[in-house]
């Protein structure tokens, strides 16, 4: 069980006439990001989110609420919360296996969002077996099961000591790739123009590490709000600097020339993906709390 974290679901993995107890654990959370409340200018309270009639305007408390489908323009039909609630999928609890596919037959197009697979005390046995044994066989496992009251098919890959479970979108909300290229041009590229561009893909060949994309975005809202509490002035945007318009060929000329002297100094090493990312968060989460509590007794005296 992973430290400080709540199982999303818990329940039975079954593959043949096997079954282990599992548990799902959110393997992504934006919960570290930096939020805001929304707050009224005049008085420095916060804003509560009031339901009102599109007609008449008048607040409608939460049991005077229900559900509606919209048939027609401004025309529902109402449908109660329980017939919403018995039209649910009943849950058995149980992630059933399907089928074993090769990773590679699931385009990432349906890929929803994934969740650390792990096993109970007692189904560590038969866990271990089904993870080692797909991990040399190659394959993914396709299951289907109920999960967040809605019936969801789940792709399980093997992942250092457990699995991997993503819950997949239903091909009805994949939009079609053919619709979305459709308008463009019919364009074959050959001789120079190509191979200056394999060239320049060649001297930028790397590794994928996680540690080295900083969120920029949440970086410079923490410099902000850590400025605000110190009383600071604010941080300065830095000038975005436009390309100049010009000739393709030209451009991966003088791209190849950039990428081959770039190539010949030495590389610096990654950092390890997760403490990486982890004293990023960490310094930047420091930076704000320190700033807050040193301007905590300013603000009361003030």
């Amino acid at each position: 069980m992973p430290s400080g974290q709540r199982a999303q679901w818990k329940g039975f993995l079954k593959f043949g006439e096997v079954s282990c107890g599992v548990a799902l654990y959110t393997a992504a959370s934006t919960s570290e990001r930096i939020t805001f409340n929304t707050i009224n200018k005049a008085t420095g309270n916060r804003v509560n989110r009031i339901f009102i009639d599109s007609e008449t305007e008048d607040p409608v408390p939460k049991e005077a609420q229900t559900k509606g489908f919209e048939i027609e323009n401004g025309q529902y039909i109402v449908i109660d919360p329980e017939e919403v609630s018995a039209a649910i999928p009943e849950s058995n609890k149980t992630l059933e296996i399907e089928a074993f596919i090769p990773c590679s037959d699931v385009d990432d197009v349906y890929f929803d969002k994934p969740y650390y697979l792990t096993p109970d005390k007692m189904g560590g046995d038969a866990f271990a077996a089904l993870r080692d044994a797909m991990k040399k066989s190659m394959v993914a496992a396709i299951a289907r099961t109920v999960l967040f009251r809605r019936m969801r098919t789940v792709l399980i890959r093997p992942h250092g000591k457990g699995l991997i479970a993503s819950t997949l979108n239903y091909d009805y909300e994949v939009r079609s790739s053919e619709k979305a290229f459709e308008e463009m041009p019919k364009l074959k590229i050959q001789g120079e123009m190509l191979d200056l561009a394999k060239h320049i893909i060649s001297t930028k060949k790397g590794e994928f590490d996680p540690a080295t994309f900083d969120d920029r975005y949440e970086a410079a809202l923490a410099d902000l709000v850590k400025a605000k509490i110190e009383g600071k002035s604010l941080p300065k945007p830095k000038k975005v600097q436009v390309s100049k318009p010009n000739d393709l060929l030209a451009a991966l000329r003088e791209s190849a020339g950039m990428m081959k002297a770039a190539a010949d100094k030495p590389k610096r090493t990654a950092a390890n993906a997760n403490n990486g990312a982890g004293r990023q968060r960490a310094a930047r989460g420091a930076a704000v709390k320190s700033a807050a509590s040193k301007a905590a007794p300013q603000r009361k005296a003030s």
